[in-house]
This record gives structure tokens, sequence and C-alpha cells, in this order.
């Protein structure tokens, strides 16, 4: 695995198992992480041994989102057959996806911010796998999808579920709230096609589990995700897909949410109000 992240002061690392080096210093063209994208579609990033540089240990890293501004991000509701039977829905035909603004992410460690109460007093957090685009791309093939995906991040999605069940077409401003969503602190670029069929998400509140499941009980995976949006509009670099929760659990001020997805890592988040 090949990561790709950014400090809070917005300096770029590209890392590796045993450690980050300044991306800019693994190959001077690449000032920024959005710069990186297409060659992590690609699978040609320069690789850390090469840099000129000393390695730096994560643990003395302070960690912001990866990229400095996403692209579209795009969720995906009802994704996991379990989830939709325990909320009592139908198995969608088609993926239910919906979109967040730019202005709802924050970087790991959030904090979580809840909405004064008298505007929402039923949070609920999930834990994801999100899918970051690496190139421009329209009207992808399932089987290609891998060619066009930069890499892979945990994330933690909230929804204002009291807002939702006053109305479904509240979707979008149930989920808008800043801090609505969490990134985890590293693009993890796999050098090889990985299968994510194998991995567990899990969403964890005050170090218990909430809710588990593995991507392969996704009704629709990443990949036909990808592709299916992939023919509704054109998808750019830093575009991300958090493509649905194995459940999700109430929040309250004082919590502690974490997001873990096996292979790809955590992210973690107080709540406050």
């Amino acid at each position: 695995m090949q990561y790709l992240a950014r400090t809070t002061d917005g300096r770029a690392l590209l890392g590796d198992e045993d450690g980050y080096v300044p991306l800019s210093a693994a190959d001077p063209a690449l000032e920024r992480v959005q710069d990186a994208l297409p060659r992590a579609a690609a699978g040609t990033l320069p690789a850390v041994e090469d840099a000129p540089a000393d390695r730096i240990d994560p643990e003395h890293v302070q960690f912001g989102p990866p990229l400095e501004r996403f692209g579209k991000l795009w969720g995906i509701g009802l994704n996991y057959e379990e989830h939709a039977g325990d909320l009592d829905e139908q198995r969608p035909e088609e993926p239910a996806s919906f979109m967040k603004p730019n202005t709802a992410l924050t970087g790991p460690g959030g904090p979580i911010r809840l909405p004064p109460a008298e505007r929402t007093d039923g949070v609920t957090a999930e834990a994801e796998l999100a899918v970051v685009m690496g190139r421009e791309c329209c009207d992808v093939d399932e089987a290609a999808v891998d060619d066009v995906v930069a890499g892979y991040l945990p994330v933690i999605d909230m929804t204002a579920e009291d807002i939702l069940e006053r109305n479904p077409r509240f979707l979008t401003r149930s989920k808008s709230f800043d801090s609505f969503l969490v990134v985890g602190p590293a693009l993890v670029v796999p050098e090889e096609p990985l299968d994510l069929e194998e991995l567990t998400v899990r969403t964890i509140v005050n170090d218990s589990v909430a809710a588990e499941n593995e991507v392969r009980n996704m009704l629709f995976p990443p990949a036909e995700i990808v592709s299916f949006h992939s023919s509704v509009m054109s998808l750019q670099p830093g575009d991300l897909f958090s493509t649905g929760t194995p459940g999700a659990e109430p929040i309250e001020p004082g919590d502690h949410v974490r997001a873990s997805v096996e292979t790809i890592g955590d992210v973690e988040a107080p709540v406050v109000r």
C-alpha cells in the first residue's frame, strides 16, 4: 500500500508502511495531493524509498483532510440489505444516492459538531468505505473502474434522522450540516487491485461496535456505484463516493465515534455541540 496525505498546515505527503516523506521530495512535479491523483489511479506514484528525504513517523504528524478540496461528495443509502431491513425499507433496485455539500466535510479528529437541539435532536453516525476518483471519466465499464479510482478512505457520515423522518424529501438537509462527513487521515492507494469484498466495515461508538458488515454484502459494490454514476455525469479527480453503512448509531455530545474499515484504516472524532 501507498498513502497520500496532508498535514493540518497543508504539506502534501507520500507514505508507505514505514512512514511518510514530502510528496514533492518524491517528485518535484507533485506539489499537492490533487496533482498525484491521476498517477495514483494509473499505479505510477513514485516510490517513497526513492525520495531524498528522511521518513516521518506518522505518530509525529498532525493529519488534515487528504485533499485541500474534494470534488463532488456522493453518498449511497440503504446499501446493505440488513441495514435496509433494520429501517423497514425496501431493497432499492438502483443505487439510492444523494449528495452532500463540501462544507459538510471535516478532517480526521473532527470534531463532529451537533446542531442546536431545537434544530435537530436525533443525529446518527455511520461508518463507511469511501472511494476517491483519480481520473476524469464518463461511462466507465465496471471492469475498468480500478483504472480511474485513486484510492480509498474510511469516513464517518452523519444523518439528522428526526429531520429525515418528517419527510424523505428532507434527505439533503438531514445530511448537510457542517462536520457531517469526517474523512480519514490518508488516502490508501493499493499497489495491486484490492479485493474489497473481503473487507469489514464497523461503526464504533464509545469503543463499542454498534454495527458491522462485509463489503461483499453490499447491494451495489463500489465498482458498480462508480460505473453507474459515471453514466449520469462526468466524474473528476477528487470526487468521493461514500458507499453506505452497515448501520447507524445515535450520538450525543461527549460520545466518541470511530469508523473502522479493514485494511483501509480508521477515522475517529469526538462529538460536541
